[in-house]
């Protein structure tokens, strides 16, 4: 299991830019987190973005996150996305 070590940032690597409804969802959940809300949701349909907005609140705070799936093929799939925005 990869391990972020002291002087380290979470860094995303895409082209892409957060669109429609992603830029809003971004800044409130990483304001939430900023103010001390430890349990937020983030609730979309599927191809909406999830894991890509998520990813841009990780490298907003700089902190390390606990990403929930409801089962193994999610879960794989979540790795490897998570793989490929943070190399």
């Amino acid at each position: 299991m990869a391990r972020v070590t002291a002087g380290e940032r979470f860094q995303l690597k895409t082209k892409l830019e957060p669109q429609g409804d992603q830029p809003k969802a971004i800044a409130e959940l990483t304001e939430g987190l900023l103010v001390g809300h430890r349990y937020q949701t983030l609730l979309g349909a599927t191809g909406t973005g999830k894991t890509f907005t998520i990813a841009h609140v990780i490298q907003n705070v700089q902190q390390p996150a606990l990403v929930i799936a409801h089962n193994k093929t999610l879960t794989a799939q979540l790795y490897g996305e998570f793989r490929e925005l943070f190399p």
